[in-house]
C-alpha cells in the first residue's frame, strides 16, 4: 500500500523536526498536495450529557441541641458511631430533675388519694358539689404537673432524632451546656441526593426518572435518576430545579462536590475523518499547494467513521488520509 506520508517525514527528517523532543505545533514541508488523498474537516452536531456542578446532601441531616441546661455527666455516643432512632447519645446531670419528679409523683398520689375520699363523701351527702369539683381540679393539676416533671427529667437524656452516624461532637463531659446550645450532628446514611439548576434550554427534556450520572472530584462515580423537578423556570435564573438520587452503593459521601451529568445539549463541533489523524495525534494539512503536520486534540468519536477535534482544525481545511 502506498503512504504518501512518507515522503513528508522523510523532509522532515532531513529538517530536523522529527528529532525534536517536544511535539511540534505545526511543520511545513513541500509535496505535490494533488497526488494525495484528501479528506475536508467539516462540521457535526453532537448531544452531549449537560454537566453541572452539585454538592451532595442527604434529607435527614440534623444539628442535636441540649434542650435544658446543665452539665454534660456522661457522652455515650462519639464521633463515626452508628446510632439508631431514640439511641442515648448523651446525659446531663439530673439529680434536680428526679427530685421534682418524684414530688410530682407524692402530689399526685395525695390529689388522687383525696379525689376519691370526696366522692364517697358526696355520694354519702357528706360533702358538697362544691367540695368534688374542687377536689377533682386539684387532682387534674397534680397530674399535669407529673407530666411536666418526667418531661424536665427525660429532657436530660439527648438522644438520636433518627438512624445515622454521629457526625460532628462537641459534647464533652463536665461541659455546662444551655438551651439551645449543639452537642452533636447526626446524618443518615442516605441516600444521597444532588440539587442542580438546569438551563432552560436543556430543562424540557428532564423528567422524574430521567438518568443520570454523578461523578466526584476524586474520580469516584455512581449512578442517578432523576426523583424531582421543579414544574417552572425560574424567572430570575433562566433555570429549573433538579434533584437526583444516587443510587444505593454509591462510595460517595454526603458534602462532597460533585459534577452531574443528566438530560443533553446540542453543541457544533469541528470533525473529520477518523482516517486522517496519524498515530500521536497529528493530522497534515493541505494549503496553497502546501502541507503542513498539526496537532490536533481530539473529543469524542462520532460512531460514523469520524471524530471531534477540540483544536488544530478549522472546518474547511483539507486533511491528508493517513496510512497507518
Amino acid at each position: 500500500m502506498t503512504r504518501p506520508w512518507l515522503a513528508i517525514l522523510g523532509t522532515m527528517s532531513i529538517l530536523g523536526i522529527a528529532g525534536c523532543r517536544d511535539r511540534p505545533a505545526e511543520a511545513t514541508a513541500t509535496a505535490p498536495a494533488a497526488a494525495m488523498d484528501l479528506l475536508t474537516a467539516d462540521t457535526a452536531t453532537l448531544a452531549v450529557p449537560l454537566s453541572v456542578p452539585a454538592q451532595l446532601y442527604v434529607e435527614h441531616d440534623a444539628v442535636v441541641a441540649a434542650r435544658t441546661g446543665g452539665t454534660v455527666q456522661q457522652v455515650v455516643a462519639d464521633l463515626g458511631a452508628r446510632v439508631g432512632t431514640g439511641q442515648l447519645l448523651a446525659r446531663l446531670e439530673s439529680v434536680d430533675q428526679e427530685i421534682a419528679l418524684a414530688q410530682a409523683e407524692v402530689a399526685n398520689a395525695n390529689a388522687e388519694q383525696n379525689a376519691a375520699r370526696v366522692r364517697a363523701l358526696t355520694a354519702s351527702g357528706a360533702a358538697t358539689v362544691a367540695d368534688s369539683e374542687a377536689a377533682e381540679f386539684r387532682y387534674r393539676e397534680a397530674a399535669l404537673a407529673i407530666r411536666k416533671a418526667r418531661r424536665e427529667e427525660e429532657l436530660t437524656r439527648i438522644t438520636a432524632p433518627f438512624a445515622g452516624v454521629v457526625t460532628s461532637r462537641s459534647a464533652r463531659p463536665g461541659r455546662l451546656v444551655a438551651p439551645g446550645d449543639t452537642l452533636f450532628r447526626i446524618t443518615a446514611a442516605g441516600p444521597l441526593l444532588a440539587q442542580v439548576r438546569v438551563p432552560e434550554v436543556a430543562a424540557a427534556a428532564i423528567r422524574v426518572g430521567s438518568q443520570a450520572r454523578v461523578i466526584g472530584a476524586g474520580g469516584g462515580s455512581a449512578d442517578a435518576r432523576v426523583i424531582r423537578a421543579s414544574p417552572a423556570i425560574d424567572a430570575a435564573s433562566g433555570t429549573r430545579e433538579v434533584v437526583v438520587q444516587l443510587a444505593s452503593g454509591a462510595r460517595l459521601l454526603p458534602g462532597a462536590t460533585v459534577t452531574v451529568r443528566l438530560g443533553s445539549e446540542r453543541r457544533r463541533v469541528v470533525a473529520v475523518s477518523s482516517a486522517a489523524i496519524a498515530e500521536g495525534g497529528y493530522v497534515l494539512v493541505s494549503e496553497h499547494g502546501r502541507t503542513a503536520l498539526r496537532a490536533v486534540t481530539l473529543g469524542a468519536d462520532l460512531g460514523d467513521g469520524r471524530v471531534e477535534v477540540v483544536s488544530g482544525l478549522a472546518p474547511g481545511e483539507r486533511v491528508v488520509r493517513s496510512e497507518r
